[in-house]
């Protein structure tokens, strides 16, 4: 089976929720041949895909346009959408085009609609699967405007022609869709080493290490004129230049993410899928930005509430550095358990299940 694995590059989440489902998927089919079609560079994609996939530099979503992590520009993503959607018979017709010619078997989105849409045309089986929706979000920040409704219309057509939505906990409830199926968190398996990121990394192991990681898009916080703590050491992405001997870059070649967030004594963030299910697995604390206008973010605070040390930062008080007390409050309290995140192995049967009325049988399931 050929299947069509399409990633949205806004942000890392998206792929922070697929690529486990991926190898859970892959583990169940050996034989599966992937595509994996995202703006998201290869590079990026290996990383988290340990498996043999050719790619598809190109994205058919786009989320939002953004002046930065955090900042909608509503104006430009009005007009995007606008555009997106101003011959969309046509658009659906020649993605369902795209995937005949290049022998595409069955379809999972994470979280683009266009090839839901293309998929049910073709009459290909197709899987949406996020903690979020465009269409739940296009209305959010759109309600009212005469020019929306069709396109919100649409939107949730497309998703409502996928097999099923698989909604990732925590997210947006999704009522909306009756093919809806609620899965449990999806984390990767990380590793707590200090040790060993201190030798990677030139790190004093006696010093607490206070990750900075926005989430993959544009947001530099001025750590260079924040006060210094004793016994804190920032570890900050290296296209930050940031030169002081409590600052150390942690994205150096052969260093893990993901192991650098579990042996970090908590994590500076934006609301984001990734960072937050994995940080809470993980047991490191959470401090985040308030993102009041971001529809998940309330659904965010309500599952880190119970499962996470965790704590809202205002836009000022973060970019100034005046939280290391709130920090410390969190290193204080007590530590809920860890949740559990299984939500890769429910996601990978529903798919199977879903993808076996594709049109090729020529895989042998395990």
């Amino acid at each position: 089976m050929h299947l069509l694995v399409d990633i949205s590059a806004h942000g890392l989440g998206h792929l922070a929720q697929t690529a486990p489902v991926v190898a859970a998927l892959k583990a169940r089919l050996p034989g599966l041949r992937l595509t994996l079609r995202s703006a998201l560079a290869r590079q990026q994609l290996a990383r988290r895909i340990d498996a043999e996939f050719a790619h598809v530099a190109a994205a058919r979503d786009f989320g939002f346009v953004m002046h930065n992590a955090v900042d909608v520009d509503l104006a430009a993503s009005a007009n995007a959408y606008r555009a997106f959607h101003c011959d969309w018979p046509q658009r659906v017709a020649a993605e369902a085009a795209w995937l005949n010619a290049n022998g595409i078997d069955a379809v999972l989105t994470n979280v683009a609609y266009l090839p839901l849409a293309a998929a049910a045309a073709a009459g290909l089986p197709a899987a949406c699967l996020c903690s979020l929706n465009w269409a739940d979000l296009f209305r959010h920040y759109f309600p009212a405007e005469d020019w929306a409704a069709e396109i919100h219309a649409q939107m949730t057509a497309a998703y409502r022609d996928a097999d099923c939505f698989l909604r990732v906990t925590p997210g947006l409830p999704m009522t909306q869709f009756e093919r809806r199926r609620d899965i449990a968190p999806i984390a990767r398996r990380v590793r707590r080493d200090r040790a060993a990121l201190a030798r990677q990394l030139g790190l004093d192991a006696g010093r607490r290490w206070v990750l900075l990681a926005m989430g993959g898009m544009e947001f530099r916080l001025p750590v260079a004129s924040w006060p210094q703590t004793p016994g804190l050491t920032w570890l900050v992405p290296a296209a930050w230049q940031v030169q002081r001997d409590d600052v150390c870059s942690f994205d150096a070649p052969g260093v893990d993410f993901g192991d650098v967030l579990a042996s970090a004594d908590a994590v500076v963030t934006k609301p984001g899928y990734g960072t937050f299910v994995e940080a809470a697995c993980a047991g490191v604390p959470i401090l985040y930005l308030e993102r009041g206008d971001w529809l998940e973010t309330t659904h965010f605070a309500a599952w880190l509430a119970v499962h996470a040390r965790s704590c809202e930062l205002p836009r000022q008080r973060l970019l100034r550095g005046e939280f290391v007390d709130a920090m410390t409050q969190l290193w204080n309290a007590p530590a809920p358990a860890l949740p559990s995140a299984g939500g890769a192995d429910e996601a990978a049967a529903v798919l199977q299940a879903v993808f076996a009325r594709t049109r090729q049988a020529d895989f042998q399931e395990r």
